[in-house]
């Protein structure tokens, strides 16, 4: 089979090239140029394009890199940047699959004649019976199931993920025995295009130089009384403690952030307690999930899976949990498979 691997750079994408072409596949690895700016030290780098094209030399295959800038700034920076400035929290890395990797790659794959991509992502793909399946990866620890919710049956139809079988140690076993230059390299952890704050960068300098940021006022969700002042209203997550500009002694936690009128709530831990998540926008990955079904809702990449209920507008947690910020997609699962997700309002 002709397969394009997507190559970061990374451990994880080494190894998927690797194994499908001691596989026999005919494999060309390929790396997405995304991101020139000052914050170009996460996945995606120069030095990461260098990476992968020294690990497919070393395996003696073709490497290519695209460039997908324009189609990177369009669908995951701006949205990314406008989310902000309604007050609101995005996931870039999930719209960069959707939108790029299993988009825009996918169909250039297929015009050049690829039967299929292959990815480095610690998930399943599974076929049984024709139909596709979407899983989480062994490794729970490193499973990224979560960022690949948002896509359909569809789009993983011709889709590889070779690691998603293998634990993290396991991955970086085989890179040894391969010799990849990438076998102990660290995980990437950042936002690809947002420089590090000791750099003098972080996400308050990236979007202060492309939307204004306003000093908002926090306030007492229960009574309305003044708590104080926060720097940057659109930099506050429902959810958050820390940065808040709150001085009482009782802990308090963002629990609505209105841009509008430069206002936080801020509240208790039980304030942000609620029985469930209406959804903006919602994605079934295969066929519709009867209202009532119950499912299994995780609202973040690592966050812990809780149960709940399909509603006609969202979930229903079967016992109150913490409040899910506008923007933040929430996978539901059945068992281990992802049947599902929604864009929390």
């Amino acid at each position: 089979m002709r397969v394009l691997v997507a190559m970061s750079g990374g451990v994880d994408s080494s190894v998927a090239a690797a194994l499908l072409a001691a596989r026999g596949h005919d494999v060309v690895g390929v790396t997405l140029q995304l991101w020139g700016g000052p914050g170009d030290s996460g996945c995606c780098s120069l030095g990461d394009v260098e990476d992968a094209r020294r690990v497919a030399d070393g395996l003696g295959i073709d490497h290519r890199v695209f460039n997908f800038a324009g189609e990177f700034s369009r669908d995951v920076v701006e949205p990314y940047v406008a989310d902000h400035a309604r007050g609101r929290t995005p996931n870039p890395c999930v719209e960069c699959n959707r939108a790029v990797k299993f988009g825009h790659l996918a169909a250039r794959a297929h015009r050049l004649g690829f039967e299929a991509i292959a990815t480095g992502h610690h998930a399943r793909v599974t076929v049984e019976g024709g139909r596709v399946s979407l899983r989480r990866g062994v490794d729970g620890a490193k499973d990224q199931s979560y960022v690949l919710s948002t896509l359909l049956a569809r789009d993983l139809a011709r889709v590889l993920m070779p690691i998603g079988d293998l634990t993290k140690p396991e991955v970086r076993e085989l890179a040894r025995r391969f010799g990849l230059r990438t076998a102990g390299k660290p995980d990437s952890q950042e936002v690809c295009f947002i420089s590090s704050k000791s750099s003098g960068g972080g996400r308050s300098a990236f979007l202060s130089g492309r939307i204004p940021l306003h000093v908002g006022r926090v306030v007492d969700f229960a009574t309305g009384a003044e708590l104080g002042t926060t720097e940057a209203v659109e930099l506050v997550t429902v959810g958050q403690r820390r940065g808040l500009g709150v001085s009482v002694g009782d802990r308090r936690y963002a629990v609505r952030v209105d841009v509008a009128s430069s206002t936080v709530f801020a509240g208790s831990p039980e304030d942000l307690l609620v029985g469930g998540v209406a959804f903006g926008a919602r994605t079934w990955f295969d066929a519709p999930v009867p209202v009532g079904s119950p499912v299994l809702a995780q609202v973040s990449a690592h966050g812990l899976p809780r149960p709940a209920l399909v509603t006609g507008e969202g979930i229903e947690f079967r016992r109150p949990e913490k409040r899910v910020a506008p923007g933040q997609v929430v996978a539901c699962y059945v068992d281990d498979t992802v049947v599902g997700s929604g864009v929390a309002r």
